[in-house]
């Protein structure tokens, strides 16, 4: 079985939650987390809707982080660019 590696190698805020990536095949996505992060009712995501804490994100090992993994997508669906709120996350908490 081959497995295939994505890996994001260049993240820069386009907007004001729009961030376009740039991942090792040269896929490129403006991607908009605005709509995912005003949908949660979750506290931890809704931080994110401060802007100088969105703003911190960074590139690390291939994925897209902020803070320690405080916030991280699945790289596939940033490379599809599906990021979509999930109702269950407010269970969890």
């Amino acid at each position: 079985m081959n497995r295939i590696l994505i890996n994001i190698i260049s993240a820069t805020q386009t907007g004001e939650y729009r961030i376009r990536l740039i991942f090792d095949d040269n896929t490129v996505q403006e991607v908009d987390f605005k709509p995912f992060l005003t949908r949660s009712h979750h506290p931890d995501i809704r931080a994110y809707l401060e802007p100088d804490r969105f703003g911190g994100f960074r590139v690390e090992y291939g994925e897209l982080v902020w803070g320690d993994y405080e916030l991280c997508f699945p790289i596939i669906n940033l490379y599809r660019n599906k990021i979509e709120y999930d109702q269950s996350m407010t269970v969890a908490a």
